[in-house]
């Protein structure tokens, strides 16, 4: 928004300098431009694993896993459960299928490791990480690494949020937030499973659950809840062990979608 407005206008005038909206970076409304994208679901689902063929995809500007980029974007990923050297493995074969489409957009935080959100040094190590890349989309794996506060306090995760809010605003850029959900959630539930939930509902602007159905051990079931877009149907999403790669194997059946109660 304009910071030479006056402090109180018409909303003609308010219209007429407010900025285009910018579209979505991963559409169907799954990540807004600047927007928050929450990623959870149940231990070893493939939430890295899905997380890391989005950041590739959307710095190749392809669409492989089954939801549209319009275009390429700049990516910094700071991921905290492998080893660098293992990291890079796990691209290598990855990248195979997009050639070196994502070389020159995807940049890695090889030493995000031991700095903390929650603290103003941790915080600029990240706004400087950004700066460096350029970035537009920048993804945490997973949050718990980020940070040393209580996630069944309210105030701190609400402290903690509000940090996540000062990164994005900082940088500009979107963020893709890995997250851990509470032990035990209903069918239903999507960004309220997330520990947390009653401070990350207030930031997030979308949120993605993973989920095992019955369909197979290579097979997970997304179900999503959006700020901003109208709801989703879940999807399927089948996981190529030789590739590393998810795509799309359509929504969801309606009985697995009655039939099961618990995650």
């Amino acid at each position: 928004m304009n910071s030479k407005l006056p402090a109180v206008v018409t909303l003609g005038e308010l219209l007429r300098a407010s900025p285009t909206p910018q579209p979505c970076l991963v559409e169907p409304g799954l990540l807004p431009a600047q927007g928050i994208l929450f990623c959870g679901g149940e231990p070893k689902v493939g939430k890295s694993i899905l997380v890391t063929n989005l950041a590739l995809a959307l710095a190749a500007g392809s669409s492989r896993i089954g939801f549209e980029i319009p275009a390429a974007r700049r990516v910094l990923v700071c991921q905290f459960e492998l080893p660098t050297e293992q990291f890079a493995v796990r691209l290598a074969e990855m990248r195979k299928p997009l050639g070196s489409a994502a070389d020159s957009n995807l940049f890695i935080d090889t030493r995000a490791a031991g700095h903390l959100l929650s603290s103003p040094q941790g915080l600029n190590h990240f706004l400087a990480a950004a700066q460096t890349a350029s970035a537009e989309v920048i993804v945490l794996d997973p949050l718990y690494s980020t940070h040393d506060k209580d996630e069944n306090d309210t105030r701190a995760m609400a402290a903690l949020c509000q940090t996540l809010l000062r990164l994005r605003d900082a940088s500009k850029a979107a963020l893709v937030v890995v997250h851990h959900v509470r032990k035990a959630i209903s069918r239903y539930e999507v960004g309220s499973a997330f520990r947390g939930s009653g401070a990350l509902n207030a930031v997030g602007d979308s949120y993605v659950l993973l989920a095992r159905p019955s369909a197979g051990p290579n097979t997970v079931e997304l179900r999503f809840q959006f700020r901003y877009a109208a709801a989703k149907q879940p999807k399927l999403l089948s996981l190529d062990p030789k590739t590393l790669w998810f795509s799309s194997a359509g929504e969801a059946p309606a009985a697995a979608i009655k039939s099961r109660r618990k995650v």
